[in-house]
Order: structure tokens, then C-alpha cells, then sequence
């Protein structure tokens, strides 16, 4: 069991997903607010390989804040906003 789901990079990688047009660069491939962004486009803001950006992206979608999306080869990444609401009530009440 990891001791922090969501560090500081992470809540600002949700964050930033919040309004990925204003954050990151058109892609090639793939909707900005439809699809998601790239583990690169991530890697890239963030200054980080791209393995540590794919780490951080697989755990937020692992606990269900970020929905996966493949595109050709690369998969696509953007947030659960239904599923962060969701997590949010059950820490203010005390979960």
C-alpha cells in the first residue's frame, strides 16, 4: 500500500488537468478536454522522464481519479471528475 496516493505532483497534475487547453500543448492525436493528455505532454510539464510521469498517472487512475483512454499506441489521460467529487464528500465527512 503506497503512503500517498497523491502527492504534491499529483494534486498538481489534477490540477492542471482541470483545464488541459490552458496547461499543454495541442497533440498530434487525440482531444485535449475529450481524450487527455499523454504520459509525454505530463512528463514534459512536470520536467520528470516520462517513467515517473506514467507512475504518477497510473496511480491517479488506479484509485479511480483519472480515466484511461488509448489512441493508437499512446494512452491518454483525464480526470474523473464525478469520481473526485465522489472521493472528496467521504473525506469531509469524516471517512
Amino acid at each position: 500500500m503506497l503512503k500517498t496516493p497523491v502527492s504534491e505532483r499529483r494534486m498538481r497534475i489534477l490540477e492542471w488537468l482541470k483545464d488541459p487547453v490552458a496547461h499543454f500543448p495541442p497533440q498530434r492525436h487525440g482531444d485535449l478536454v475529450e481524450d487527455g493528455v499523454t504520459v509525454a505532454a505530463v512528463a514534459e510539464r512536470l520536467a520528470v522522464p516520462r517513467s515517473v510521469a506514467a507512475t504518477d498517472l497510473r496511480i491517479l487512475a488506479a484509485i479511480g481519479l483519472l480515466r484511461m483512454k488509448r489512441i493508437r499506441r499512446r494512452t491518454y489521460y483525464r480526470r474523473d471528475d464525478l469520481r473526485i467529487t465522489e472521493v472528496a464528500r467521504l473525506f469531509e465527512k469524516g471517512w
